[in-house]
């Protein structure tokens, strides 16, 4: 599954928002406060309140004010709308799906989900039909939706009453084999990678646990590097080389057990007989390990979220990194980046850049490519990364008109 078109509307700084076509390595560059980091909300949000409800991933947005704090300002009598249309295949055909969220407040002033809805279309015409949806805590979902022999006044509709109305459907809905395209969502959702990785997180002793997935914040790096030296070892000692090229003295890497039944990473330099634990050694050097392990993880995660990856690394390595990132997604992970870093923007193919741009507290975001100035210079030879060195990019987001 691939998302090919993303649309916001009233969530923070991005109040009419529409990303469409989108390659499966997408790379978004703007300045401070411009909206990168909001647009990466969107998708830890979205997961969020798959996990617990919408009332507490606007908490987790904007404090104890909530709704209040995440809808556009200016807005707050309307809607928060994401829409996020993804490709899968039923019935033996690729189809467009699309999931729909309406989040408001009710009479009384709580969230609540106003509509969710998910739909595609059963044949090549016709418009997209509604497999969920639900209102205010009630609605239908489609039990025999892949009987593509009956039509639609045929198909079997299971109604159902949620529990609470700040509950998306597809939670429940989700855990069925009988409802297709509602589980294959929420299993695309489940194993979105948002990355919120701290170096302090992923240092030192940890507990021996089972991971099969690089966490969020590292926490458990020593555990899934024990997990792909094991079971994978051939990528594992891959990732090994690449470090000893890209990291200057580093010869081994290794996962020690602990006297206690612990875990340990520790890093060996050719010029030293005992290697270092990883309190000893650069964030740098902890991140890229991190990364590469993450980036060979044997099954790729079907949307990957990184901001920033230049943080604590040398600028030599960052086209090295773009370089994976885009492995990654040729290997069938989407990879979404925000980055600052001309090094990193110089490896990014024109059609996988976007730029971010606030005006009077209000994001928009255009594909670099529909700029015919940046993307004649970048065509003939300019590094994009260059060009946003030296201002180029200004104005972009003014000089493309909205579709």
């Amino acid at each position: 599954m691939r998302i090919e078109t993303i649309r916001v509307r009233n969530f923070k700084a991005l109040q009419n928002v529409e990303l469409r076509n989108l390659p499966a390595f997408c790379v978004f560059v703007g300045r401070n406060g411009s909206g990168k980091t909001t647009l990466f909300r969107v998708f830890a949000f979205l997961k969020h309140c798959l996990e617990h409800n919408v009332r507490s991933a606007l908490n987790s947005e904007g404090g104890r004010n909530g709704f209040k704090e995440v809808v556009t300002r200016g807005h707050e009598k309307e809607s928060i709308e994401l829409e996020i249309q993804f490709r899968m295949e039923i019935a033996g055909y690729n189809r467009l799906v699309t999931y729909s969220l309406e989040i408001a407040l009710d009479t009384k002033g709580m969230p609540i989900v106003r509509r969710e809805i998910l739909r595609y279309k059963r044949g090549s015409a016709g418009k997209p039909f509604h497999f969920l949806d639900f209102q205010n805590g009630e609605g239908y979902a489609i039990t025999n939706e892949e009987d593509f022999s009956k039509p639609d006044e045929e198909l079997e509709r299971e109604d159902q009453k949620l529990n609470s109305a700040d509950t998306l459907a597809i939670k429940g809905l989700g855990q069925f084999e009988r409802f297709k395209a509602a589980q294959a969502f929420r299993r695309l959702l489940e194993d979105w990678h948002i990355s919120d990785f701290h170096i302090s997180d992923a240092r030192g002793v940890k507990d021996d646990e089972d991971a099969i997935h690089l966490s969020a914040n590292g926490s458990n790096l020593p555990a899934f590097a024990r997990y792909m030296l094991e079971q994978h070892p051939a990528e594992f000692e891959l990732v090994k080389q690449k470090m000893r090229d890209r990291v200057p003295g580093i010869s081994d890497i290794e996962v020690k057990v602990t006297e206690d039944g612990r875990l340990l990473v520790r890093y060996q330099d050719g010029a030293f007989s005992e290697p270092f634990i990883d309190k000893n050694v650069s964030d740098g050097t902890v991140k890229m390990f991190a990364y590469l392990l993450l980036l060979h993880d044997p099954k790729p995660h079907p949307v990957l979220c990184i901001e920033e990856p230049e943080n604590q690394l040398y600028p030599e390595l960052m086209s090295l990194l773009a370089e994976e990132f885009l492995e990654y997604a040729y290997r069938g992970g989407q990879v979404f980046v925000s980055t600052h870093s001309p090094q990193f923007l110089n490896s990014v193919p024109l059609q996988s850049l976007y730029h971010i741009d606030k005006t009077n507290g209000v994001s928009r975001i255009v594909p670099i490519s529909e700029d015919p100035l940046l993307s004649a210079q970048i065509q003939s030879g300019d590094k994009a990364g260059y060009l946003w060195e030296q201002g180029m990019f200004r104005g972009l987001t003014r000089r493309i008109e909205p579709k």
